[in-house]
């Protein structure tokens, strides 16, 4: 062309045979540029709508629905040649889309699209469908409607295959609600951060904060902290070393919430600056409830002083030792040994010993006692400083029971002087045995196991050793009446400890002999806790017969009193009542005898007649030899001294008439 572009042209020459006998030729020569354009258009647009996975049709009222004729095979050919082979079946398919292949989730999307096209409204769906070859799919259609030369109306309609698309989105939004999910349930406040402004958190960090949902977006986090805890400094240097931290190093505070007169709330705050490309940096913050651990912290804290002092100011002396060598020892233990703390880690523990033998016994005994019991205690010697020895109890306990004497931990106790005074107080008591053994009364020591002690005088009364009678109730040596005192041996439950509680009873010993005994019970305490009965016997059997025939010897002079014919009568010396007398006594002073028991003088005799007798029962109860009176009735006459006859003698004087009494008045002893 003039102006340097190129057209292309088609010539069509046909020749033709003149009259004259010549040759013509007829060249008809077509400018097919326009029609080349659109050709090439076309197929372009066929290969970006293959490609791309696009159908594109139009539909025309009076033709219906057209679509895209293919260019000439020349031109497609050329221009193939120049881009990859599409995909013809998705191209295809695009187009032919039947209700059938719907998806039921997106039916109503596609009813939209029919609306739309039936009425010629511009619209936009997004559906589901399942192809039998193409399997599921997710399409785009657009409708456009338009208007054409000579007023005619067209649609056209483009489908666009968008599947990746939406799987990605899907995809997408499926690890957005899980990671949601996951940060709304975490315990801990998360929140993201582009320089210093909070952009999203979850609902945690709000509520711990005290904000309500989606309140705290868009604020600094000085602002947020500010809001709810006050001007805080751990606030501004996380904020200032978000400038400073580098990728992935983290910045941590903990910060205190104090809310009213409540106890104060601890949080943890960690950042960690995240990866940014330029621009403001990005962080992530994590707020963490530490109130619990704070308080176990302080907890942990007060009991590792606690512990601390225990250990340094217990009186027992404490010792913590690995193997043979001590590693730790309070105060109590270098004041009972002599050696300072820091000096006892450096001794080994055989040197505390009485000697090696000591050290081998003991400390086997220890090892034995651990893998049998899990713990030990006993006794021993310990060496002091100085050389001295004292005795010590000791308490070993396992620190792992999986390794009992890998490290343990042990005791000590001073009971020197309890250890001498029980020596002391084993010596008073086997003297005191020696003591019991040598009384003739029968010492027995019972318990609720039945007998645990007598001396030897209760053997011999029982005709028996100790160990016959060991673990036997008392009630072994009973006679077989039903009441027997030992066979009610309820003391031990009624007596108060010291209280004491006499009986009599007959004791049949182990060679069948039986006599009489007098007992005391007494309760004491047991030296474990228990209760004792402690019953002392003496054999009375001697007494009993002798006060069988005192009785006997009584009941022999009363006959006697009795029967004589003389007036017998018995004055208490120093009230002067009658304590005894018979029935020549009673006639004598003229009473019956019912009522003269327990009279007085002046109860039983006239003024004159009780001055007289009480006269002369004054001077014999004084001491005075024994003398004799005349007492005549209605009178009496002192008389004269005589020998030591104690008896009241009577008899009639037969001269007068009247009865004269021979009176001899005795003090008994």
């Amino acid at each position: 062309m003039p102006d340097g572009r190129r057209r292309r042209l088609s010539a069509r020459l046909v020749c033709h045979a003149s009259e004259a006998g010549g040759r013509r030729v007829m060249a008809v020569v077509q400018d097919r540029s326009a029609e080349d354009a659109r050709d090439l258009a076309q197929l372009e647009m066929g290969m970006l709508m293959d490609t791309a996975s696009i159908g594109v049709a139009t539909y025309d009222p009076t033709r219906g629905w057209l679509a895209p004729e293919p260019p000439p095979a020349s031109l497609r050919a050329a221009i193939t040649s120049q881009a990859p082979a599409p995909d013809k079946r998705a191209s295809g398919a695009l187009l032919g889309i039947g209700r059938e292949l719907v998806e039921a989730s997106s039916m109503p999307e596609f009813d939209r699209l029919q609306r739309a096209l039936r009425s010629g409204e511009r619209t936009e769906v997004r559906y589901a469908v399942r192809h039998p070859e193409l399997g599921p799919r997710w399409l785009l259609t657009r409708v456009e409607p338009g208007a054409l030369s000579g007023g005619r109306s067209t649609t056209s309609v483009v489908t666009l295959d968008v599947t990746d698309q939406e799987r990605a989105q899907r995809r997408n939004d499926q690890l957005l609600r899980e990671l949601t999910t996951i940060l709304d349930s975490s315990t801990a406040g998360i929140a993201y951060l582009r320089g210093p402004v909070l952009v999203r958190c979850n609902r945690r960090f709000e509520r711990m904060l005290g904000f309500e949902a989606g309140a705290a977006a868009g604020a600094t986090l000085e602002e947020i902290f500010a809001r709810s805890m006050g001007a805080l400094q751990g606030a501004g240097e996380a904020l200032a070393a978000l400038e400073q931290l580098g990728e992935g190093q983290p910045f941590e505070a903990e910060l205190p919430l104090a809310l009213g007169d409540a106890p104060p709330q601890w949080y943890s705050l960690s950042v960690r600056r995240a990866q940014a490309d330029g621009g403001q940096p990005e962080a992530v913050a994590v707020l963490t409830d530490i109130t619990r651990l704070k308080n176990q912290q302080a907890e942990l804290e007060q009991l590792l002083r606690d512990r601390e002092l225990m250990f340094s100011l217990s009186e027992v002396g404490i010792v913590y030792q690995r193997g043979s060598r001590i590693e730790r020892a309070n105060q109590a233990m270098a004041s009972l040994t002599g050696w300072a703390s820091p000096e006892l880690s450096t001794l080994d523990a055989a040197e505390l010993y009485e000697d090696t033998r000591a050290c081998v016994d003991f400390e086997a005994r220890i090892g034995q006692a651990l893998r049998e019991q899990g713990r030990f205690s006993g006794e021993r010697r310990l060496r002091r400083r100085d050389g001295s020895l004292v005795w010590v109890q000791v308490a070993v306990r396992p620190v792992a029971q999986d390794a009992p004497e890998a490290a343990v931990i042990c005791s000590f106790i001073d009971i020197d002087e309890r250890r001498r005074s029980r020596e002391t107080l084993a010596g008073q008591a086997e003297r005191t045995r020696a003591v019991l053994n040598s009384v003739l009364v029968g010492i027995v020591t019972v318990s609720e196991q039945g007998i645990q002690w007598m001396n030897r005088s209760a053997r011999r009364m029982f005709a028996g050793e100790l160990a016959d009678f060991v673990g036997e109730p008392m009630s072994i040596v009973a006679t077989p009446e039903p009441d027997h005192p030992l066979r009610q041996m309820d003391q031990l439950q009624r007596l108060e400890d010291g209280q004491t509680e006499t009986f009599e009873c007959r004791l049949k010993a182990r060679d069948g002999r039986e006599f009489w005994v007098v007992g005391n019970a007494v309760l004491t305490a047991h030296g474990a806790g228990g209760r004792e009965l402690t019953i002392a016997l003496l054999d009375i059997e001697r007494r009993r017969q002798a006060e069988v025939r005192i009785a006997q010897a009584q009941a022999s002079l009363q006959r006697v009193i009795e029967t004589a014919p003389l007036a017998i009568a018995l004055f208490d010396a120093q009230t002067l009542r009658v304590q005894q007398l018979n029935l020549t006594a009673a006639s004598f002073f003229a009473q019956p005898l019912a009522a003269l028991q327990g009279a007085s003088l002046d109860d039983i005799q006239p003024p004159a007649k009780a001055a007289a007798l009480r006269e002369w029962l004054t001077l014999a109860a004084a001491g005075g030899p024994a003398r004799q009176h005349e007492w005549r009735d209605g009178g009496h006459e002192s008389g004269h001294e005589s020998g030591n006859e104690s008896s009241t003698e009577s008899g009639e004087s037969a001269a007068s008439g009247a009865r004269v009494w021979d009176c001899r008045i005795a003090a008994l002893d």
